[in-house]
């Protein structure tokens, strides 16, 4: 592992309680016989990430009990209802003063995205001014590298349910996009039907 890839903090949004799945958190949801959430640390592991923070919430004290998270900075967001905006500032507010110099955030309900997606779009980082996105048959979407100098505002315009939305909208110029499309599927766990997408 090179230098470059410990300065790059892999960040996990797993605070979700699974609405529309009945409300049961996506992060304990059962994949490949282990919570959702830890195989999705994992991903970011093989993919090159150096520290792994996740952002619980939903259900928080039951995934640190039932999921090995060891070696990972756990974060809990208590407005995690409020959406996946204010559990992306408060990841971003874990990273602060760590030195990292980019986060690439990953979603807990993405289990079609590997390491390979991840590696991919690590390797797009240039430095702290860096934007690079996966793309899927040249569609952005995640994981997502965002260089440190753009957290603030980022972490200004995430509100609800947009994430970084908006922030990525008003940048769109500066996204380098990273096809992923032939070793990744961006498939979402949102439903009963989408379960099946677990093995």
């Amino acid at each position: 592992m090179t230098d470059t890839h410990d300065q790059i903090a892999g960040l996990l949004l797993a605070a979700g309680g699974g609405r529309r799945l009945g409300g049961r958190p996506k992060a304990l949801l059962t994949h490949r016989g282990r919570p959702l959430v830890e195989h999705a640390v994992g991903v970011l592991r093989a993919g090159g990430c150096g520290p792994v923070h996740v952002v619980l919430g939903a259900c928080a004290d039951d995934v640190r009990e039932r999921a090995e998270l060891g070696g990972c900075v756990v974060v809990e967001n208590p407005d995690w209802a409020e959406g996946m905006g204010s559990s992306l500032r408060v990841g971003l507010a874990s990273l602060a003063g760590t030195g990292v110099r980019a986060a690439l955030v990953s979603l807990v309900d993405q289990p079609g995205i590997g390491g390979k997606a991840v590696a991919r779009v690590l390797g797009g980082y240039r430095d702290e001014n860096s934007l690079v996105a996966a793309a899927y048959d040249g569609v952005r979407g995640h994981p997502v590298l965002f260089g440190s100098r753009h957290w603030p505002g980022i972490a200004a315009s995430a509100t609800g349910d947009r994430g970084a939305r908006a922030y990525l909208k008003a940048h769109e110029a500066a996204i380098a996009l990273v096809e992923c499309g032939d070793v990744a599927e961006p498939f979402d766990i949102d439903t009963e039907a989408d379960l099946g997408h677990l093995e």
